[in-house]
């Protein structure tokens, strides 16, 4: 029986990085045998083991065999003459196909290291095909070591494409599309997902409503990148230099989703494409499971954001209708959510991404300044109903007037 730390906390170690998590492969052992010596199990598809004091996980080592579509379509052999290499072969990259001995020393039958140092992102063998979650994860690696130089091999984008051309990346269920997608939208660089995912054909089978911008032209004047795909990659960057939030970056990315669906004869114009887009929102959120607070704040850009855009212009009626369509005041922190978006669309463009964004901080002003209000003196005069809801609100709209008159 021998133990080896494999894949993220090796290649991490030898990228310089802290490892969060560490992973285990136990070689020449049996489930038995694991059990006698204290560890749990957890693994449903295979033998995976919790150590009885550090409770990190410890796998057998295995072999696996092809028996279906999707990620579950895996039978698995675990006996205890599977070797090391013969396990690391089954891994997606070579560089998470790497292991370390006891006494620090790095197995790698597969040339990780020279591809850390090459900084390319390769595929191990062939049975990468065999996974479709795989596409999603060598796009998630892609966003999150991008800044470190890394790209993906030629030959894994051929790979992935090939993997959409057979009908693989079907198979793929809403719950991984969604936890891919998250993890990646948290990384540095959330747009080479999309990047990477388009490259290899897989955007428009897994997000064909984001597929389906790119090529769609804007006005140069208020647009100087032109193609609206590319805008909503620039938006997403901003978001992602302006907040850690992954609703926030994802509410970013769909914010125009309705300008693939501006009737060709409309180009360069986009005139309601807010409204067009919402039942655009819906289905993608659906399809993936997005989870509910994602889709409110995706839907809430992707109709508000031009009002947003305007806000030095809208007379206090309308910036109040803002405020409580959005319900600004019961939920702030979702409405200064939706702000940032609204930054980060205005910064997305050639030439605007330094540019400072005033509306944002008058719309933060605005909330500030419709609360404040003496609610005390309102129900002094005893009223209810629509009649008190009439007060407050007229009480809103003076000190909006007020804000607009400064």
């Amino acid at each position: 029986m021998k133990t080896y730390l494999v894949g993220g906390a090796v290649r991490d170690k030898l990228l310089g990085r802290g490892a969060t998590e560490k992973d285990w492969v136990v070689v020449g052992s049996t489930p038995e045998e694991m059990h006698r010596l204290g560890f749990t199990p957890v693994g449903k598809d295979f033998p995976v083991f919790l150590h009885p004091h550090t409770k990190e996980e410890y796998a057998l080592a295995r072999t696996e065999r092809k028996t279906g579509h999707g990620y579950s379509g895996f039978s698995f052999y675990c006996g205890s003459e599977v070797s090391l290499e013969e396990d690391l072969i089954r891994r997606d990259l070579t560089i998470n196909a790497m292991a370390e001995d006891e006494t620090g020393k790095i197995i790698d039958p597969y040339n990780g290291q020279q591809d850390l140092a090459n900084r390319i992102l390769r595929h191990v063998s062939p049975a990468f095909a065999e996974d479709p979650v795989r596409i999603l994860r060598v796009a998630r690696f892609a966003a999150r070591y991008h800044h470190l130089g890394f790209r993906v091999a030629d030959e894994t984008i051929q790979l992935m494409q090939m993997m959409v051309d057979n009908g693989e990346v079907d198979h793929l269920v809403a719950e991984r599309v969604w936890k891919e997608t998250e993890r990646a939208l948290g990384e540095q660089n959330p747009d080479v997902f999309i990047e990477v995912l388009r490259n290899a054909k897989a955007l428009a089978r897994l997000f064909p409503e984001i597929d389906a911008l790119f090529g769609v032209p804007q006005t140069a004047l208020h647009h100087p990148e032109i193609d609206t795909g590319v805008h909503t990659l620039m938006s997403l960057q901003q978001a992602a230099k302006l907040s850690p939030s992954t609703s926030v970056r994802f509410a970013t990315l769909l914010h125009d989703l309705g300008k693939a669906k501006t009737p060709p004869h409309e180009w360069p114009r986009h005139i309601a494409h807010e409204d067009r887009s919402l039942p655009l929102v819906k289905q993608l959120c659906e399809r993936i499971a997005a989870p509910k607070e994602y889709k409110e704040l995706a839907l809430m850009v992707a109709q508000w954001h031009t009002h947003c855009h305007r806000a030095l212009e809208l007379k206090p009626a309308t910036i109040l209708k803002v405020l409580q369509s959005n319900d600004a005041f019961r939920r702030p922190e979702r409405f200064e959510q939706f702000l940032l978006c609204c930054e980060a669309d205005a910064r997305g463009r050639t030439g605007f991404e330094d540019r400072h964004y005033p509306q944002a901080n008058f719309f933060r002003a605005a909330l500030s300044a419709a609360q404040n209000i003496d609610i005390t003196a309102i129900q002094a005069q005893n009223l209810t109903g629509k009649a008190f809801g009439d007060a407050v609100n007229q009480q809103r709209l003076h000190n909006l007037l007020t804000l607009k008159n400064e």
